[in-house]
């Protein structure tokens, strides 16, 4: 895989991360909000079931928002390392011939 297919890749898993984490908080916010609902109406399997929801979805949510740092800051690094604005550049000249 040349350096650009590459670095087009990392950047696509750096966008899914994203989207994976934003997906995340919104699970989290809606979990609360039901919750917070279920106080008024009482049910008990939500009561029951909900506050362990809740929890495994803000863990995974860390775990997401973890990889996503490393990886945002691996894929910069592998851009400096390898001149990839330079690159892209190029690549444009030579699709210009």
């Amino acid at each position: 895989m040349d350096k650009l297919k590459k670095f087009d890749l990392m950047a696509k898993i750096v966008r899914e991360l994203e989207d994976v984490r934003n997906s995340q908080q919104a699970v989290l916010e809606k979990v609360g909000k039901i919750e917070v609902d279920n106080i008024e109406l009482g049910d008990k399997l939500i009561e029951s079931k909900m506050p362990d929801i809740y929890q495994r979805t803000a863990d995974n949510a860390d775990s997401i928002r973890e990889i996503l740092e490393s990886f945002q800051e691996k894929t910069e690094e592998y851009s400096e390392k390898n001149n990839i604005d330079r690159l892209r550049e190029q690549e444009t000249i030579n699709n210009a011939k």
